[in-house]
């Protein structure tokens, strides 16, 4: 892994670089992209890279946390002609 994929860089640039590398190979929702990519704000990321030009959809769906508390309308993100397409 390179060294801007590493979880432990918080910077904006480095969170934008994880999430897009990810959206390449699959959609992500906000409770996965906290957990597994160390992004606490998704919404700011998935902003900054739309802003950049990149085709970004979001849907709306129930999510369960990992202590199993369900979530109602958690975003999940998808890159359009990047990636897929649903998770």
């Amino acid at each position: 892994m390179s060294a801007q994929h590493r979880t432990t860089y918080t910077s904006a640039a480095a969170q934008r670089l994880r999430l897009l590398a990810h959206l390449r190979q699959e959609a992500i929702d906000t409770i996965a992209a906290r957990r597994d990519l160390n992004i606490m704000m998704p919404a700011a990321r998935v902003k900054e890279l739309r802003e950049g030009g990149h085709n970004i959809q979001t849907i709306r769906v129930d999510r369960y946390d990992d202590q199993g508390r369900k979530h109602p309308r958690v975003a999940v993100y998808s890159l359009i002609g990047g990636g897929h397409e649903r998770r």
